[in-house]
């Protein structure tokens, strides 16, 4: 079986805005769903279906195609048809984050139903040690590097695994257990493993070289395949398959209490969950299920102290409004480009007030008209996730080498996946802030960092939702000093913290913190889990936020 990683298709064309407005054919009809949603205020039900190949169960985050079907449970309306000929918004902002992974055959990692060896079996761990077979230190065993790969059977699933590596602290076995989760929707953590935070780099004879700032130099570092169909992640039965945050939040929390029994040496250490990009909605709920397990004494109790969002995706409704200024003030558009795109604000607006009140169809149509306005400026940025860089090939960035190194067969045997293809993956739209005051309330600490030239996920959007964010240190937080975040001496980023929330602004970095300030994202680390990451004192600084 062929890995199968990036989407080699010619990239399909942004719905951009025409120099005189809008399109017209795609803002009437999310105007019309949207005022007939809002008029009926009746229970939805919808399935959306696409002609794709790459769409089978019709996914509400798979790229729109023309033809798409839209059924509504409601009385007198069988079912709404966009016209063949209809140029829909080709969800671009959506569609770039997910091209940062590696896609499937099909949406969905779902093997042979008939296959013996998927068939469901009690929820458990299976795990080995081991090394890579191109590891350039030979004379380091598996015994000494302290690495593991395994499989999760999930408690509440009909046949799911989950697949995760597990690489013990180059450091100390007391280090904090840091679990990374990738975006996406649906991204595997092998991109992250290898390029940006694990413990090695893809040389390019395919060998593996010591990442000098890997995160497990600071941490006990878990990387989990999530949802299920990502990476070597899988199942036998498509009901698997998660649409939303609670149904992998529930998924994560269970794999968490699987692994610190079969690790019950690491249980009482301190624990992080990190990531980016839309890892900005799962890293909230995933938190929150966490701290909910140990209120209510589920089972072993995880000594959570906090979480990272990079550049992530959290409150939508106030990271779509910052595009356009974001753009603005990088000389990205002109004045005229930023008057004609925010017109469509407040429509993309209300659409994602009723994302979050009447469901998956306002979901939907918020889709649509909010990507209008990315879809507009990335026509003009270049790479959408460094605007410093050329955008080459489907990606923006060469990542074959580490779909080289995964086809390998001793690789796969090493890991013991054998032919199971790498795959890739609804709350998009919907504002993932709300759990977390709760969180800091309880003493649960907050990083929100994000690489300036990224425009995909820009500081400026994740700037603003932390400062609009309402907990009781909020005015605190608001009121604090910028201060320089300094690395050997030299400044890497602004810092602004009070109490359990941080936020800080990365110098010279894009969408990926880690690859591209390997040694600040592991000084961020390691002085945030030790409580020493606003230890610098200067004057402060603007950061902008105010924009």
């Amino acid at each position: 079986m062929a890995l199968v990683t990036c989407n080699r298709k010619k990239k399909a064309p942004a719905v951009a805005l025409p120099p005189g407005g809008t399109p017209t054919i795609n803002l009437l009809f999310v105007l019309g769903l949207l005022s007939l949603i809002r008029l009926s205020r009746i229970p939805i039900s919808s399935e959306i279906t696409s002609a794709s190949p790459r769409s089978p169960r019709g996914n509400y985050h798979d790229t729109w195609h023309p033809g798409l079907h839209v059924g509504v449970a409601m009385p007198r309306v069988a079912t709404l048809r966009i016209p063949s000929n209809a140029r829909l918004p080709s969800l671009q902002g959506e569609k770039l984050i997910r091209e940062l992974n590696l896609f499937p055959k099909e949406s969905i990692n779902i093997i042979d139903p008939n296959d013996v060896s998927a068939a469901p079996v009690a929820p458990r761990i299976v795990e080995k040690r081991f090394k890579f077979p191109n590891f350039v230190d030979p004379d380091v065993s598996a015994e000494d590097l302290g690495h593991h790969a395994g499989y999760y059977t999930i408690q509440h699933s009909h046949a799911a695994r989950m697949f995760y590596f597990f690489f013990e602290s180059r450091n100390s076995k007391k280090d904090p257990v840091v679990i990374w989760l990738t975006g996406g929707p649906g991204c595997s953590s092998e991109l992250a493993m290898f390029y940006e935070n694990g413990p090695f780099n893809i040389a390019k004879n395919l060998s593996l070289v010591w990442n000098e700032h890997g995160w497990d130099k600071a941490s006990n570092l878990l990387y989990v395949d999530q949802p299920i169909g990502t990476g070597f992640s899988y199942s036998s039965d498509k009901r698997d398959i998660r649409h939303n945050e609670e149904g992998v939040s529930n998924d994560l929390y269970d794999f968490l209490q699987a692994f610190f029994a079969e690790h019950p040496q690491f249980a009482k250490n301190d624990f992080y969950i990190t990531g980016e990009s839309y890892a900005g909605h799962y890293i909230p709920a995933f938190a929150a299920r966490v701290h909910q397990g140990n209120k209510a004494k589920e089972g072993i109790h995880i000594n959570l102290k906090g979480f990272a969002i990079g550049n992530g995706l959290t409150n939508p409704e106030i990271q779509y409004r910052a595009y356009t200024d974001y753009a603005l003030d990088m000389g990205i558009i002109k004045k005229s480009d930023y008057d004609r795109i925010n017109k469509v604000l407040p429509v993309c607006e209300m659409a994602i007030k009723l994302c979050g009140t009447d469901g998956t169809i306002s979901c939907v149509a918020s889709y649509f008209v909010c990507n209008t306005i990315f879809s507009s400026i990335m026509l003009i940025a270049g790479n959408y996730y460094d605007i410093r860089k050329k955008c080459d090939g489907n990606l923006c960035y060469d990542f074959s080498n580490m779909e080289e190194f995964l086809k390998q067969k001793n690789v796969r045997e090493a890991l013991g996946v054998g032919d199971i293809n790498f795959a890739m993956l609804v709350d998009w739209m919907r504002n993932l802030e709300v759990g977390i005051p709760a969180l800091l309330q309880d003493g649960i600490k907050l990083l929100v960092y994000a690489g300036e030239y990224d425009l995909i996920c820009n500081w400026l959007g994740n700037s603003r939702w932390v400062h609009a964010m309402e907990w009781a240190g909020q005015k605190e937080f608001v009121a604090s000093p910028e201060v320089p975040f300094e690395v050997d001496g030299s400044e890497a980023g602004v810092l602004k913290s009070h109490g359990p929330l941080s936020f800080l602004k990365v110098h010279d970095a894009g969408h990926m913190v880690p690859m591209d300030q390997p040694k600040a994202s592991l000084q961020m680390l390691k002085r945030w889990t030790q409580g020493s990451l606003s230890g610098a004192t200067a004057e402060p600084e603007n950061l902008v936020s105010s924009m």
